[in-house]
């Protein structure tokens, strides 16, 4: 009976918790006091656990409450539960979306979109560039550091691309830029 409880009480909590996890904690704390499981003292405490380790809150509050009431099955009938209704939600999403990608008159709308995007990016990019050279009071004020930091990451950039099977990551470009304007501007 337990697990058939667990089933159902954080089903409600997948099925209902929406914006976030500090959203869910109403919720969670109604069905967890509703059964009984635990007090709402000892729920205060797992709160604060479930948010200072790593993962959704929902899941560890689930995972804590299924196994201190029905052991280990209970937390993982508990976390699956938890988990379901969004999980389904998002399989649903995809499959929507993927059947609308394959529509033509899908297709052309973002392809037609694409160039727009590409000129948009130029643009801010091209803006971001004179506000720069030309300053904020219409004054010519050429930064010769961020023209020479540009050359060097481009240069890196496309040379790991050479070098390397896929090149560096974006992610990687970005924390190498983060280093040298540390280095460059903060020292």
């Amino acid at each position: 009976m337990i697990y058939f409880d667990l089933l159902i009480g954080f089903l409600k909590v997948g099925l209902f918790a929406f914006g976030g996890a500090y959203g869910a904690i109403p919720l969670i704390r109604d069905v967890v006091l509703s059964y009984g499981w635990i007090e709402d003292e000892m729920l205060t405490y797992m709160i604060a656990v479930s948010e200072s380790t790593p993962g959704p809150i929902m899941v560890n509050l689930a995972t804590y409450v299924g196994s201190s009431q029905a052991g280990f099955w209970g937390a993982l009938i508990a976390t699956t539960a938890v988990v379901l209704p969004s999980f389904i939600i998002i399989l649903l999403i995809t499959a929507f979306l993927k059947k609308l990608l394959e529509n033509p008159y899908v297709q052309a709308v973002l392809r037609g979109l694409k160039p727009c995007i590409i000129g948009i990016i130029l643009a801010t990019g091209f803006f971001m560039i004179l506000q720069h050279i030309v300053g904020r009071f219409g004054v010519l004020s050429v930064d010769t550091t961020a023209i020479m930091m540009t050359t060097v990451l481009g240069t890196v950039y496309f040379g790991s691309r050479k070098v390397l099977k896929n090149g560096i990551s974006p992610i990687g470009l970005i924390g190498i830029s983060a280093l040298a304007g540390v280095i460059v501007y903060g020292l």
